[in-house]
Protein backbone atom coordinates (compact mmCIF):
# COMPACT_ATOMS: atom_id res chain seq x y z
CA UNK A 1 0.00 0.00 0.00
CA UNK A 2 1.50 3.57 -0.67
CA UNK A 3 -1.70 5.14 0.09
CA UNK A 4 -2.92 6.30 3.56
CA UNK A 5 -6.80 5.82 3.06
CA UNK A 6 -8.02 2.15 1.78
CA UNK A 7 -10.59 4.73 -0.34
CA UNK A 8 -9.85 7.04 -2.61
CA UNK A 9 -10.17 10.55 -1.52
CA UNK A 10 -10.36 13.36 -3.97
CA UNK A 11 -6.52 14.26 -2.93
CA UNK A 12 -5.51 11.41 -3.76
CA UNK A 13 -6.96 11.32 -7.68
CA UNK A 14 -5.78 14.65 -7.66
CA UNK A 15 -2.09 13.35 -6.81
CA UNK A 16 -2.68 10.20 -9.55
CA UNK A 17 -3.50 12.60 -12.59
CA UNK A 18 -0.84 15.23 -12.26
CA UNK A 19 1.73 12.04 -11.28
CA UNK A 20 -0.02 10.04 -14.75
CA UNK A 21 -0.76 7.24 -12.73
CA UNK A 22 -3.53 4.73 -14.54
CA UNK A 23 -6.33 4.71 -13.04
CA UNK A 24 -9.29 2.43 -13.99
CA UNK A 25 -12.21 4.02 -12.36
CA UNK A 26 -12.12 7.03 -14.23
CA UNK A 27 -11.51 7.38 -18.14
CA UNK A 28 -8.26 7.11 -19.29
CA UNK A 29 -8.07 9.84 -21.56
CA UNK A 30 -8.67 12.31 -19.23
CA UNK A 31 -4.47 11.50 -18.24
CA UNK A 32 -4.00 11.12 -21.75
CA UNK A 33 -5.15 14.98 -22.46
CA UNK A 34 -2.94 16.45 -19.17
CA UNK A 35 0.01 14.36 -20.63
CA UNK A 36 0.03 15.58 -23.81
CA UNK A 37 -0.79 18.77 -22.89
CA UNK A 38 2.11 19.14 -20.66
CA UNK A 39 4.67 17.60 -23.04
CA UNK A 40 3.50 19.81 -25.68
CA UNK A 41 3.73 22.73 -23.70
CA UNK A 42 7.23 21.86 -22.38
CA UNK A 43 8.45 21.06 -26.22
CA UNK A 44 6.98 24.62 -26.91
CA UNK A 45 8.94 26.29 -24.41
CA UNK A 46 12.10 24.82 -25.48
CA UNK A 47 11.54 26.02 -28.90
CA UNK A 48 10.96 29.66 -27.48
CA UNK A 49 13.98 29.42 -25.46
CA UNK A 50 15.97 28.12 -28.65
CA UNK A 51 14.10 30.95 -31.39
CA UNK A 52 14.62 33.70 -28.59
CA UNK A 53 18.29 33.96 -29.18
CA UNK A 54 18.08 34.06 -33.00
CA UNK A 55 18.08 38.23 -32.54
CA UNK A 56 16.01 38.92 -35.51
CA UNK A 57 13.03 36.74 -34.34
CA UNK A 58 13.08 37.80 -31.16
CA UNK A 59 13.04 41.67 -32.05
CA UNK A 60 9.81 41.19 -34.24
CA UNK A 61 8.06 38.70 -31.80
CA UNK A 62 9.53 39.31 -28.29
CA UNK A 63 5.77 40.13 -27.36
CA UNK A 64 4.26 37.01 -27.51
CA UNK A 65 7.24 35.29 -26.65
CA UNK A 66 6.49 37.46 -23.01
CA UNK A 67 2.74 36.35 -23.40
CA UNK A 68 3.50 32.33 -23.91
CA UNK A 69 5.88 32.70 -21.35
CA UNK A 70 3.86 33.96 -18.85
CA UNK A 71 1.08 31.15 -19.98
CA UNK A 72 4.07 28.98 -19.16
CA UNK A 73 4.23 29.99 -15.77
CA UNK A 74 1.19 30.31 -15.00
CA UNK A 75 0.45 26.67 -16.19
CA UNK A 76 3.89 25.37 -14.68
CA UNK A 77 3.15 27.03 -11.30
CA UNK A 78 -0.44 25.55 -10.69
CA UNK A 79 1.05 22.38 -11.32
CA UNK A 80 3.65 22.54 -8.80
CA UNK A 81 1.32 23.94 -6.17
CA UNK A 82 -1.30 21.00 -7.06
CA UNK A 83 1.63 18.71 -6.56
CA UNK A 84 2.70 20.20 -3.57
CA UNK A 85 -1.37 20.09 -2.12
CA UNK A 86 -1.69 16.26 -3.06
CA UNK A 87 1.61 15.06 -2.36
CA UNK A 88 -0.02 14.19 1.60
CA UNK A 89 -1.79 11.68 -0.12
CA UNK A 90 1.02 9.33 0.02
CA UNK A 91 2.75 7.53 3.05
CA UNK A 92 6.03 9.25 2.88
CA UNK A 93 4.96 12.79 2.16
CA UNK A 94 1.84 12.01 5.06
CA UNK A 95 2.63 14.58 7.42
CA UNK A 96 0.87 18.46 6.21
CA UNK A 97 4.30 19.94 7.06
CA UNK A 98 7.43 17.86 7.13
CA UNK A 99 5.97 15.92 4.44
CA UNK A 100 5.48 18.75 1.33
CA UNK A 101 8.87 20.01 3.15
CA UNK A 102 10.30 16.22 1.91
CA UNK A 103 8.61 16.48 -1.06
CA UNK A 104 9.97 19.99 -2.04
CA UNK A 105 13.57 18.09 -1.90
CA UNK A 106 12.92 15.52 -4.21
CA UNK A 107 14.88 15.56 -7.48
CA UNK A 108 11.59 16.19 -9.91
CA UNK A 109 10.24 18.77 -7.14
CA UNK A 110 13.33 20.07 -7.55
CA UNK A 111 13.23 20.17 -11.14
CA UNK A 112 9.75 21.62 -11.15
CA UNK A 113 10.83 24.30 -9.25
CA UNK A 114 14.03 25.28 -11.24
CA UNK A 115 11.60 25.70 -14.16
CA UNK A 116 9.42 28.66 -12.73
CA UNK A 117 11.88 30.06 -9.96
CA UNK A 118 13.75 32.32 -12.88
CA UNK A 119 10.66 33.96 -14.36
CA UNK A 120 9.83 35.33 -11.12
CA UNK A 121 13.31 36.45 -9.86
CA UNK A 122 13.14 39.14 -12.48
CA UNK A 123 10.67 40.61 -10.52
CA UNK A 124 13.34 41.65 -8.05
CA UNK A 125 16.29 44.18 -7.87
CA UNK A 126 19.27 42.02 -8.87
CA UNK A 127 21.76 42.23 -11.48
CA UNK A 128 20.13 41.80 -15.02
CA UNK A 129 23.28 39.94 -16.15
CA UNK A 130 22.02 37.27 -13.48
CA UNK A 131 18.66 37.31 -14.43
CA UNK A 132 19.84 36.40 -18.10
CA UNK A 133 21.51 34.05 -17.14
CA UNK A 134 18.69 32.43 -14.81
CA UNK A 135 17.01 32.68 -17.95
CA UNK A 136 18.73 30.09 -19.49
CA UNK A 137 17.53 27.38 -16.59
CA UNK A 138 13.91 27.40 -18.36
CA UNK A 139 15.80 24.56 -20.15
CA UNK A 140 15.50 22.66 -17.16
CA UNK A 141 11.42 22.50 -18.34
CA UNK A 142 12.99 19.89 -20.69
CA UNK A 143 13.76 17.73 -17.87
CA UNK A 144 10.48 17.78 -16.69
CA UNK A 145 9.19 15.41 -19.47
CA UNK A 146 10.46 12.64 -17.63
CA UNK A 147 7.31 12.60 -15.20
CA UNK A 148 5.04 12.18 -18.96
CA UNK A 149 7.55 9.83 -20.95
CA UNK A 150 7.80 6.32 -20.03
CA UNK A 151 11.05 6.06 -22.37
CA UNK A 152 12.62 9.05 -20.08
CA UNK A 153 11.23 7.40 -17.06
CA UNK A 154 13.30 4.03 -17.88
CA UNK A 155 15.87 5.75 -18.44
CA UNK A 156 15.76 7.21 -14.98
CA UNK A 157 15.29 4.03 -13.10
CA UNK A 158 18.02 2.49 -15.02
CA UNK A 159 20.71 5.42 -13.97
CA UNK A 160 19.57 4.72 -10.41
CA UNK A 161 19.81 1.06 -10.52
CA UNK A 162 23.16 1.25 -11.77
CA UNK A 163 24.43 4.47 -10.16
CA UNK A 164 27.06 2.66 -8.40
CA UNK A 165 28.95 0.82 -11.03
CA UNK A 166 28.90 4.68 -12.94
CA UNK A 167 30.13 6.23 -10.21
CA UNK A 168 33.24 3.24 -10.48
CA UNK A 169 33.30 3.87 -13.72
CA UNK A 170 33.44 7.81 -13.58
CA UNK A 171 36.26 7.12 -10.89
CA UNK A 172 38.34 5.03 -12.78
CA UNK A 173 38.23 7.52 -16.02
CA UNK A 174 38.95 10.08 -13.45
CA UNK A 175 42.09 8.82 -12.23
CA UNK A 176 42.92 7.46 -15.97
CA UNK A 177 43.02 11.36 -17.22
CA UNK A 178 45.08 12.43 -13.97
CA UNK A 179 47.52 9.97 -14.80
CA UNK A 180 47.80 10.20 -18.61
CA UNK A 181 47.98 14.30 -18.40
CA UNK A 182 50.99 13.77 -15.73
CA UNK A 183 52.68 11.41 -18.03
CA UNK A 184 52.17 13.62 -21.09
CA UNK A 185 53.30 16.84 -19.21
CA UNK A 186 56.43 14.94 -18.71
CA UNK A 187 57.37 13.77 -21.85
CA UNK A 188 56.58 16.88 -23.45
CA UNK A 189 56.99 19.79 -21.27
CA UNK A 190 60.54 20.50 -22.64
CA UNK A 191 60.02 19.78 -26.10
CA UNK A 192 56.50 21.62 -26.07
CA UNK A 193 56.10 24.33 -23.19
CA UNK A 194 53.36 26.38 -24.62
CA UNK A 195 51.30 23.11 -25.49
CA UNK A 196 52.18 21.50 -22.29
CA UNK A 197 52.19 24.21 -19.61
CA UNK A 198 51.35 22.40 -16.80
CA UNK A 199 49.45 19.21 -15.79
CA UNK A 200 45.84 20.92 -15.83
CA UNK A 201 46.35 22.06 -18.93
CA UNK A 202 47.56 18.52 -20.66
CA UNK A 203 44.08 17.24 -19.49
CA UNK A 204 42.66 18.92 -22.42
CA UNK A 205 45.05 16.70 -24.32
CA UNK A 206 44.28 13.58 -22.27
CA UNK A 207 40.68 13.70 -22.68
CA UNK A 208 40.39 14.32 -26.37
CA UNK A 209 42.29 11.50 -26.99
CA UNK A 210 40.93 9.30 -24.24
CA UNK A 211 37.46 9.77 -26.14
CA UNK A 212 39.54 9.39 -29.26
CA UNK A 213 38.32 12.41 -30.71
CA UNK A 214 41.48 13.55 -31.17
CA UNK A 215 40.87 17.41 -32.55
CA UNK A 216 44.76 17.49 -33.49
CA UNK A 217 44.99 21.14 -31.77
CA UNK A 218 48.07 19.55 -29.52
CA UNK A 219 49.78 16.34 -30.04
CA UNK A 220 53.19 15.06 -29.56
CA UNK A 221 56.32 15.26 -31.01
CA UNK A 222 59.19 13.57 -29.38
CA UNK A 223 59.31 9.11 -29.64
CA UNK A 224 58.51 8.76 -26.32
CA UNK A 225 55.06 10.83 -25.98
CA UNK A 226 54.14 9.16 -29.12
CA UNK A 227 54.62 6.13 -28.29
CA UNK A 228 52.89 6.65 -24.76
CA UNK A 229 49.73 8.55 -26.89
CA UNK A 230 49.35 5.68 -28.87
CA UNK A 231 48.99 3.12 -25.99
CA UNK A 232 46.64 5.81 -24.46
CA UNK A 233 44.70 6.02 -27.29
CA UNK A 234 43.63 2.06 -27.67
CA UNK A 235 43.24 1.82 -23.62
CA UNK A 236 40.53 5.06 -24.40
CA UNK A 237 39.14 2.69 -26.52
CA UNK A 238 37.74 0.20 -24.42
CA UNK A 239 37.59 2.62 -21.34
CA UNK A 240 34.76 4.49 -22.86
CA UNK A 241 33.10 1.71 -24.08
CA UNK A 242 32.34 0.95 -20.07
CA UNK A 243 29.93 3.36 -19.72
CA UNK A 244 27.96 2.04 -22.82
CA UNK A 245 28.30 -1.47 -21.69
CA UNK A 246 26.77 -1.43 -18.31
CA UNK A 247 23.43 1.09 -19.63
CA UNK A 248 22.93 -1.42 -22.27
CA UNK A 249 22.90 -4.52 -19.93
CA UNK A 250 20.86 -2.55 -17.62
CA UNK A 251 18.66 -1.48 -20.25
CA UNK A 252 17.86 -5.16 -21.30
CA UNK A 253 17.33 -5.74 -17.68
CA UNK A 254 15.04 -3.28 -16.91
CA UNK A 255 12.68 -3.78 -19.70
CA UNK A 256 12.41 -7.40 -18.51
CA UNK A 257 11.90 -6.86 -15.31
CA UNK A 258 8.64 -4.62 -16.48
CA UNK A 259 7.54 -7.16 -18.69
CA UNK A 260 7.56 -9.34 -15.93
CA UNK A 261 5.92 -7.46 -13.91
CA UNK A 262 3.26 -7.04 -16.45
CA UNK A 263 2.49 -10.60 -17.42
CA UNK A 264 2.93 -13.69 -15.76
CA UNK A 265 2.34 -16.76 -17.01
CA UNK A 266 -0.38 -19.45 -15.11
CA UNK A 267 1.64 -22.39 -13.41
CA UNK A 268 -1.38 -24.79 -14.20
CA UNK A 269 -2.57 -23.83 -17.91
CA UNK A 270 0.30 -22.16 -19.15
CA UNK A 271 -2.35 -18.86 -19.67
CA UNK A 272 -0.41 -15.40 -19.54
CA UNK A 273 -2.21 -13.49 -16.57
CA UNK A 274 -2.51 -9.80 -16.74
CA UNK A 275 -1.35 -8.32 -12.95
CA UNK A 276 -2.13 -4.74 -11.97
Amino acid sequence: MNTIEPEKSFRLKVWELVESVPDKEEPKRIHDAVDWFMMTLIALNVLAVILETVETINLEYSAYFFAFEVFSVICFTIEYLVRLWACTSQVKFARPFWGRIRFIFTPMAIIDLIAILPFYLTFLHVDMRFVRTLRLFRLFRLFKLMRYSHSLTLFGNVLRNKKEELLITAAIMLVLIILTSSFIYFAEHEAQPDKFTDIPTSMWWAIVTLTTVGYGDVFPVTPLGKFFAGIIAVLGIGMFALPTGILGASFVEEIDRLKRRETCTCPHCGEVIEQD
